[in-house]
């Protein structure tokens, strides 16, 4: 599968950079469409707030991308580093990236780093094989 190794959340990454960069004068907190609810309130759905499922959504995806064991999980692990880390000096150091857009797209980056280590260390704990007395 050619997702392996690839960071999904560089997409929402890649998208902002874009918008924030090529269109600046584009508001995250825009109103895309009102939804009429049932119990009489109206939900209003911002382009931050797509963005933000997306990457949820994509979360998901490289947290399941991260139980599988091998070298390109270990690839995709370096690379989602990476990628928080990138996101971190550009929400330090650019203005356009200090938002709290940006900021949850960080956080978002963030738990895919912790979770990859962590279900990597737990997945390769239970990969260890003790053998008993009876087998020599």
């Amino acid at each position: 599968m050619f997702v392996l190794g690839f960071p999904l959340l560089l997409l929402p990454f890649a998208f902002y950079n874009m918008i924030a960069f090529l269109t600046p004068g584009v508001s995250w907190t825009a109103p895309v469409t009102t939804v009429h609810m049932m119990s009489g309130q109206d939900w209003v759905l911002t382009w931050e707030d797509i963005l933000i499922a997306v990457s949820i959504f994509l979360l998901w995806v490289e947290i399941i991308k991260s139980t599988r064991m091998g070298s390109r999980s270990v690839m995709d692990h370096i690379l989602a580093m990476a990628l928080f880390i990138g996101m971190l000096v550009e929400f330090l150091l650019v203005p356009q990236a200090a938002t709290s857009t940006f900021f949850l797209l960080m956080a978002i980056a963030l738990v895919d780093v912790l979770a990859g280590f962590i279900i990597g260390i737990r997945a390769g704990r239970r990969q260890i094989e003790f053998e008993g007395p009876g087998a020599a």
